[in-house]
């Protein structure tokens, strides 16, 4: 794929882009480390950072959005069994490596039987 861009260009729109989000996760470090202990509205929404950042990696990769030959949504429903039932040993267990396993268990077996 061509681009109307020259390779110094490109790299310095990484660059550039590698330096703003570096700046952008220091400038937080700074604050809160200025800042002493964070007031207690913070703490309790900087908890739930980490199950969100998850969510929203795994959200799209159960739903697709599909333009095939009308806009709709493909779900692929082994995905959707095995996150399924790693949110229940999830829940369960609070065993990152069950929950790891299971679900892996549940997508393999599943796509092996459609």
């Amino acid at each position: 794929m061509m681009t109307e861009y020259g390779l110094r260009t490109i790299w310095m729109i990484f660059i550039a882009i590698g330096i703003g989000t570096y700046g952008l996760r220091l400038s937080f470090i700074l604050i809160l480390g200025r800042m002493g202990d964070p007031p207690p509205y913070l703490s309790g929404l900087l908890r739930f950072i980490p199950a969100t950042v998850l969510a929203a990696l795994i959200a799209p990769t159960l739903a697709v959005l599909s333009v095939d030959p009308g806009v709709g949504f493909e779900v692929d429903y082994a995905k959707v069994a095995a996150c399924l039932v790693a949110v229940g040993i999830a829940w369960r267990t609070e065993n990152v490596l069950a929950t790891i396993c299971g679900g892996l268990g549940v997508l393999w077996a599943v796509q092996a039987v459609v």
